[in-house]
């Protein structure tokens, strides 16, 4: 095999297919990346038998033929080489990867020892990529880390017709956010539970292309995207995603507004004596939103900034890195917080305006923290 491909071109897809590897791989070729020339394109892939990732990029292909080499340090490699075109071939059982006074020789692994991998379902429908990177990043900051709960872990997708539905939960506050998209068949109804890390892959490599497909396996185990000529697949997280829309209150009889991004300073300066478990508190009265954190006896914090309030006044306290990182998912002037009772968790929800409509296609529910009083 021989071809050359430009330094940036060549780079830019290592680092993508790269991507997927596993840190610890099950088996050695699986740490590879399977590169494969011919009519002129350079295909590259990889695969864990989890996640699969697919991409072509043009090269002036001189022989053809199919490698398997050790994935990251190929991304290592191509980072580091001059901005020149970039020559790869094969002598045998090593490949040569040289550009200009660069050169490296690389150990190859059996390519027939490679699995199969799977191939992208049909395209269940479209979505813009842009607003499907918004939605994810607002809802995946709701999944839990632990992976000792894989299935919170994972963000649930419910598909009714043109709505995609993304939630997350990771049993301390809640995310919910609607998409619209383009379904190949209109009238489908179907679910998928997809694991947070890998929509966060998708939206961050993917959003940007432009349209994004979304591809379901009839047999409701895989799930695949393609945008750009880039193709991604992932096994599909196994289990009862908890009914957490229930959750959502529909009556509330109490709503204060506060403009987000003021909000968010606040709450970021008030929290720097909030110590480790304790929360922020804030108290809602006519006009007014008063945060404090601290103790008597250690270092105390607080702020007021103009609220709109409407029903009784109220005090809750919040785990100050759950509430920045509702505030931060908003890019809206106002946010609104929606009260039931002190004790109950708030939904906060996006405003345009100090005293407009809410905006509910995204809604975040944070439990609050129990205050003596309470």
């Amino acid at each position: 095999m021989k071809f050359r491909v430009e330094r940036d071109v060549l780079t830019e897809a290592v680092s993508w297919t790269a991507r997927s590897l596993s840190p610890r791989p099950p088996v050695p070729v699986l740490s590879g990346l399977l590169l494969k020339a011919e009519n002129g394109t350079l295909s590259l892939a990889s695969f864990d038998y989890e996640i699969s990732a697919r991409l072509e990029i043009p090269a002036e292909v001189a022989e053809e033929g199919t490698i398997l080499v050790s994935g990251r340090l190929l991304a290592d490699i191509c980072r580091s080489l001059p901005s020149a075109p970039v020559d790869i071939s094969t002598d045998g059982a090593k490949v040569t990867v040289s550009c200009r006074n660069s050169r490296f020789n690389l150990a190859t692994m059996p390519v027939s020892d490679y699995p199969e991998l799977p191939a992208l379902p049909d395209v269940s429908g479209t979505v813009s990529g842009d607003a499907f990177a918004q939605a994810v990043s607002q809802v995946i900051i709701a999944s839990s880390k632990d992976d000792t709960l894989p299935i919170l872990t994972g963000v649930k997708m419910e598909i009714e017709d043109d709505l995609i539905t993304l939630l997350a939960t990771d049993r301390y506050r809640l995310a919910l956010r609607e998409v619209h998209w383009k379904p190949s068949t209109p009238g489908i109804s179907t679910s998928a539970l997809v694991k947070a890390k890998t929509l966060n892959e998708v939206a961050k490599t993917l959003g940007g292309g432009g349209e994004l497909k979304i591809a379901l396996s009839n047999n409701s185990e895989l799930i695949g995207f393609e945008s750009g000529g880039r193709r991604t697949t992932s096994l599909l997280v196994d289990g009862d995603y908890p009914k957490i829309r229930s959750l959502f209150p529909d009556v509330t009889p109490i709503h204060a507004t506060v403009e987000t991004a003021g909000l968010a300073e606040a709450v970021r300066r008030v929290s720097l004596v909030a110590e480790r478990n304790t929360p922020v508190r804030m108290a809602f009265t006519d006009g007014q939103l008063t945060l404090d954190a601290g103790t008597g006896e250690d270092a105390q914090a607080s702020e007021a900034m103009e609220a709109a309030l409407t029903g009784d006044e109220i005090t809750v306290a919040f785990n100050p890195h759950y509430l920045s990182e509702g505030l931060n998912a908003f890019d809206s002037k106002y946010v609104r917080f929606s009260f039931t009772s002190a004790p109950k968790p708030a939904m906060m929800t996006a405003q345009a305006e100090l005293d407009g409509e809410n905006q509910d296609d995204y809604r975040y529910l944070v439990m609050p923290v129990r205050l003596p009083n309470q």
